[in-house]
Order: C-alpha cells, then structure tokens, then sequence
C-alpha cells in the first residue's frame, strides 16, 4: 500500500508550475466531459431517439428543480450552464477517482536516497486545492450574477449600507460580506473532507481484504460522488437566488 498523503503528489513541472495527479486528473475530466458534449451535440435530432429522449427527460427534471429555487423558467435556463457545470465536473472527477487504475498506476521516483510511489492519478476533490479553487469560482460567480441581476450599487449595498437611525443593521451588512468568505471553506472542506475521507477508507479497505470485500464501500462512494456533486450544485443555485433576488433577502 502506498502511502497516504494529505497533499497531491507533484509528478513534473511545466516551467515554475508543479503538475499534482490530482491536478491531471482534473484534466482529464475535462476532456471527457468535452468529448462527452461533442459526442451528445452531434447526435441531437429533431425527433428524440431514446438515449437523447432519456436526457430531456432528466433536463427537465433538473429545470424543475431549479424553478422551485428561482421561481422562473427563464431564469432557471439562464443559470443552468453554470451549475450543470459545475455539477458535473465535481460528479465526473469524483468518479473518474474511483477507477481501478487510480491509484496502483504510479511513478516509482527517488526522494532523499529513498524510492517511493507516486500514483500517477488522484481524485481531484482529494486535494484541498482543487476544491478551494472551486470554491473561489463559485463564489465569483455567484456574486458577478448578484451585480448584473441587480446592478453593483444594489449588490453591494447588501453588504455596506450606512443606516445612521439602525447603526445595527450596517453591522448585519459587515457580517453578511465576511459570510462570503466563510463560504469558500463550507463549500472547499466539505467537498475535501468526504472525497478524501473515502479515498482513504477505499485504500486501506483493499489493503487489508482485497477482491470483493471493498466492493459495498466503491458503491458507497460512487454515491457519495454524486451526492457532493449534488450539493455543491444546490448550494451554489441557493446562493445565486439569494444574491440575485430584487428585494435585497440575504
């Protein structure tokens, strides 16, 4: 069993950039979702077959379940692009990092005289950086939505507004602005947590019982991959109707 490391494992550099596993993961699971989009748009027809019947079907259902956040259909298709994105890209990442061939394919290097294994994939969502990164992104997006739903002056005024008669209400403002930043760590360490969390009970699993003993806990995780996908997903649609909603609810 290799071992368990916090921190993704550098495999080479691209001038001053370290390249992780993690890191290549990622990058593959863009190309797959990309190939994926090409291989879907080119066998889009006016008259569904059965496979493109199938994901109508499941657009609607996530429309609808956008419609009961946003209240709007139009709105709802509006916002899908970024949180079908980001959807799945989390769920396809941490799928991808429940592969067989993540993990025992790997580089054998020399480090301080000594050799060790590096695997030449892991789960994206294992590396805290990766899901803070996506955290930032979020959060960007959610607040850049908030000021072209609203206007900047409106957006910000949710956070910094002088109420000179309620100076109590200005404070709420300040609580609200340092809130943003506290929900880059609730959405980062709550992805990380579990996926490497499940990484790890997945190695150690196989390590000690091998062959079909691991099988439950790979089915647990491919669930478990899906549900913090999900959630990602539906707090980042939560926060995007609360920053771009009209009448300044926070």
């Amino acid at each position: 069993m290799h071992e368990i490391s916090l921190k993704a494992e550098e495999l080479f550099r691209i001038g001053s950039f370290p390249v992780t596993n993690a890191l290549l993961l990622s990058f593959v699971s863009l190309i797959v979702l990309v190939l994926f989009g090409l291989f879907i748009r080119k066998g889009l027809k006016m008259i569904p077959g059965k496979i493109q019947s199938i994901f109508e079907v499941l657009m609607e259902q996530i429309l609808k379940l956008m419609d009961s956040v946003l209240g709007d259909r139009h709105i709802s298709e509006k916002y899908l692009p970024l949180i079908a994105t980001i959807f799945l890209f989390i769920m396809t990442s941490n799928w991808l990092g429940l592969f067989p061939f993540v993990g025992p394919l790997g580089l054998n290097v020399e480090h301080g005289g000594e050799h060790a294994f590096i695997p030449l994939f892991r789960s994206p969502a294992a590396d805290l950086n990766f899901t803070m990164g996506l955290a930032i992104v979020a959060l960007i997006s959610i607040n850049l939505l908030g000021v072209l739903a609203i206007g900047f002056k409106k957006h910000a005024g949710k956070f910094f507004n002088v109420h000179k008669p309620f100076p109590v209400i200005s404070f709420v403002g300040i609580l609200e602005f340092l809130s943003e930043f506290v929900k880059i760590v609730s959405f980062s360490f709550r992805l990380f947590g579990n996926v490497f969390a499940g990484e790890v009970l997945l190695l150690i699993v196989g390590f000690l019982v091998p062959y079909f003993v691991p099988l439950p806990f790979l089915f647990l995780e491919i669930f478990v991959g899906f549900i913090q996908a999900f959630i990602f997903g539906m707090l980042t649609l939560v926060f995007v109707a609360m920053s771009t909603a009209k009448d300044g609810g926070h």
